[in-house]
């Protein structure tokens, strides 16, 4: 697992052990970033269910003002940190070890321009986190989603609709746009 493009470019990223615990791939992560491409830098970017975090640290490589990486896991936490001391971006960071639903009821309207989710298959938390999410987004915001490519997602989620979705096998891309 490395960043694919920035200023990091290259650099490896540490990744759970869990077995149970599935990275993005970098097909698919390069993918979500030619989407993104033209909204991440100065964005306020949130990682939800950030596993190690190298969906954020990705958008910080690419010039995002600040990161938000929310996780429930304590280990995944400690691999978040891990690997924004090793690329330096620990400074332009928030990492917090929560309940997600909890995270996005605490948030002020608009705080993120950008999010991206990757929850863990076959929960419920996705439908929590979908219904929660439009209203911690800013106006003009995207809100991206890697889920099971066997499971549709609504077409709107509040004044956010479904632009994209994209199929990489087993895995989809939904793309949200304000």
């Amino acid at each position: 697992m490395r960043v694919i493009a920035g200023q990091k470019r290259g650099k490896k990223l540490d990744r759970m052990k869990d077995e149970a615990v599935r990275p993005t791939t970098d097909k698919v992560k390069e993918s979500i970033f030619n989407v993104i491409q033209f909204n991440v830098a100065g964005a306020s970017f949130l990682d939800l269910f950030a596993g190690s975090g190298q969906i954020g640290i990705e958008a910080l490589s690419r010039d995002a003002r600040q990161a938000t990486f929310v996780d429930e896991n304590r280990d995944a936490i400690n691999v978040i940190k891990r690997n924004l001391t090793a690329t330096d971006f620990m400074a332009r960071a928030t990492v917090v070890n929560m309940d997600s639903a909890l995270f996005l009821k605490k948030q002020d309207e608009g705080s993120f321009d950008i999010a991206f989710l990757d929850p863990p298959y076959r929960s419920e938390v996705l439908d929590v986190a979908l219904l929660l999410l439009p209203r911690v987004i800013a106006k003009g915001g995207l809100i991206i989603c890697e889920h099971p490519a066997a499971l549709d997602l609504p077409i709107s989620l509040a004044n956010f609709r479904l632009t994209k979705a994209y199929k990489y096998g087993k895995i989809a891309v939904s793309v949200y746009r304000d």
